[in-house]
């Protein structure tokens, strides 16, 4: 596998002011050597021309968060990371390759969960080039790599958890965001670790059910939904009917026997339940009557 090789370029202004100066003299020699009809010193300060002009090839730019992977005849020979003006080997192919911070956002997938509900899934990659080596050279095209093995480990990850929890220590899609989002950046760096990526943070930016079973899976959260209100309703109302029950005994209120407390904990009991008001009834007559 490759790997990057730090390479400092010959710092550019110098080889610049140097070749500059060169091609003066050349020229200027040049002038001379032909107004002395000396040809072979033309063809000498020509060919030093011709010299100082390709060696101004060799000079390159390198921007902040950017760097320059150098090959030569198809040989990788080092990356120059650091940034102003260079010069390098004319001869060395000076290819440009972003180290900056990038993100995208993958298509909506259309996947089965857990549980085997067809959902849509969509997420966000933030992603930058950690080795330029790797990157040119273990893939063919490193941004279409990441976009593919991206959506693959999405697809990997939406067939490992349920959209939503049925129990109360399963991690779910909907309900975990945070653990399914490390869990999504571990899965995506592995994949992209071979092309010199660095996955600063991956994340769910779209889910739902997929349309067909939407409405079914709607009525199914409002019926959850509905039960565990109920629950709580039926656990807060024993509560009270168990209370009031305790302090009219300890006040001594009213004594009552096994019968009239069963009716008084039905009665509390309908009142408290309901999900409308409650009719009252006046009783004239005795407790027994």
């Amino acid at each position: 596998m490759y790997r990057e090789i730090p390479r400092k370029g010959t710092p550019g202004l110098l080889a610049l002011v140097g070749f500059l100066v060169l091609a003066g003299i050349s020229i200027q020699r040049l002038v001379a050597a032909a107004i002395a009809e000396d040809a072979a010193l033309a063809v000498l300060w020509v060919v030093i021309l011709i010299v100082a002009i390709f060696g101004l090839a060799g000079l390159f730019t390198v921007q902040p968060n950017d760097a320059k992977v150098l090959t030569l005849f198809g040989k990788y020979v080092g990356t120059v990371r650091e940034q102003g003006l260079w010069w390098a080997n004319p001869f060395f192919v000076k290819k440009r390759i972003s180290l900056r911070i990038r993100n995208f956002e993958t298509a909506k997938l259309k996947v089965n969960d857990n549980h085997s509900n067809p959902i849509e899934i969509g997420s966000i990659v933030v992603w930058k080039v950690v080795d330029s080596a790797e990157a040119l050279f273990e893939v063919d095209d490193y941004a279409h790599f990441v976009v593919m093995q991206s959506e693959a480990a999405v697809r990997a990850l939406a067939q490992t958890y349920p959209y939503d929890a049925h129990s109360p220590n399963e991690i779910s899609l909907s309900t975990n965001p945070s653990e399914v989002s490390a869990a999504l950046q571990v899965a995506v760096q592995d994949r992209l670790q071979k092309a010199g990526i660095d996955v600063i943070e991956a994340r769910i930016s779209h889910l739902a059910y997929a349309p067909e079973i939407a409405s079914a899976m709607l009525r199914r959260q409002q019926a959850a939904a509905i039960i565990a209100a109920r629950q709580r309703i039926v656990e807060g109302a024993v509560g009270m009917v168990e209370n009031a029950l305790v302090l009219i005994s300890e006040k001594g209120i009213v004594t009552l026997d096994d019968e009239r407390k069963a009716a008084m904990v039905s009665n509390l009991l309908v009142v408290l339940c309901s999900d409308r008001d409650a009719q009252p009834i006046v009783n004239t007559g005795s407790i027994y009557q």
